[in-house]
């Protein structure tokens, strides 16, 4: 009886585990709609913080490497890669170019989760107070 009572403990364990490890990733996710929610930057002083947006733009990410968003009118859709800390979205429309991303229509933002939130920081900008893209998960 304790032998099964053991055993009983054991999967139980190992089952709530492997809950907490499923829930992890998907709060670490890239997979999904993400909303912009708020700005980190400075308004020219020397106290950057989170401001918020209103009617942010999204981006979609899926499971193909493939995104969509509504960020650029020129273009909307592309092909993204991640690193262990690199986001790259390279958009797939001919010509695309900003003028700010260097080769044209490929932007690479460093990111992390933080807090449900995804955060991309730009690497292709100079802030010298930092700056920062709050996204929130959109259900």
């Amino acid at each position: 009886m304790k032998n099964i009572i053991l055993l009983f403990t054991i999967i139980i364990s190992f089952s709530s585990c492997s809950q907490n490890d499923e829930n992890q990733k998907n709060e670490n996710s890239i997979y999904g709609t993400w909303k912009l929610v708020e700005i980190y930057g400075s308004d020219g002083g020397n106290s950057p913080q989170w401001n918020p947006v209103n009617n942010g733009y999204t981006y979609t990410f899926n499971s193909d490497n493939s995104f969509a968003s509504n960020r650029f009118s020129e273009c909307s859709t592309g092909m993204y890669e991640l690193t262990s800390s690199n986001l790259t979205l390279k958009y797939n429309c001919d010509g695309f170019n900003t003028g700010i991303e260097n080769p044209p229509g490929s932007f690479v933002e460093n990111y992390v989760f933080e807090s449900n939130h995804l955060i991309l920081t730009p690497t292709y900008l100079n802030c010298d107070e930092g700056c920062s893209y709050k996204f929130e998960k959109v259900e």
